[in-house]
């Protein structure tokens, strides 16, 4: 969709300038005129490619991640897909991003969302530990390493994210105890 309106807007500038170069002399504007917005053509295709490279950015969509977002989050759930590299890899993405929330100003309404979001870390730590416990049996000890490594990453960036909950907040939610 952004192509298309970029197409467009490149379409009615090229018209634009077009227009003002075969205007006859003297009436409104002049041929320097259409000389100085010639460069205005390359100038919004600049602009629009480095607009598209800023909001492609993982750093960008990172930062407009939010507590309800992470929770919110459906992954497909397929039984026997998820190695434990990616399990842990995930358990890790969303508890640096609860801490992340956490050390701002958080709101009552994210530290809940923050603390809902830990639980399902929480959960998915279990599945980690079941995973790795039945693939350690029958795999070599340089897989058992990495195993291992995934289960440590996993296990110090939920810590991570625990110590900045706020006393209390992994009790009841609100909701748990109307």
């Amino acid at each position: 969709m952004n192509k298309l309106y970029l197409g467009f807007v490149l379409v009615v500038e090229a018209v634009i300038i077009g227009l003002l170069w075969f205007m006859p002399p003297g009436w409104l504007v002049s041929d320097r005129l259409a000389l100085l917005l010639l460069p205005v053509l390359p100038l919004t295709l600049v602009v629009a490619l480095l607009l598209h490279h800023v909001s492609g950015n993982p750093g960008y969509r990172a930062r407009r991640l939010s507590p309800e977002a992470i929770v919110g989050y459906n992954r497909p759930r397929q039984t026997g897909t998820g190695t434990p590299e990616e399990i842990s890899r995930l358990i890790v993405e969303r508890a640096d991003e609860i801490h992340r929330t956490l050390l701002e100003s958080p709101t009552e309404v994210q530290v809940e969302m923050c603390a809902l979001g830990y639980r399902a870390c929480v959960n998915d730590m279990i599945t980690l530990t079941h995973l790795i416990n039945e693939e350690s049996k029958t795999s070599g000890p340089i897989r058992r390493l990495r195993l291992r490594s995934a289960r440590k990453r996993a296990t110090d960036s939920l810590s991570v994210a625990r110590e900045a909950m706020p006393p209390g907040a992994l009790r009841a939610t609100h909701q748990e105890q109307q």
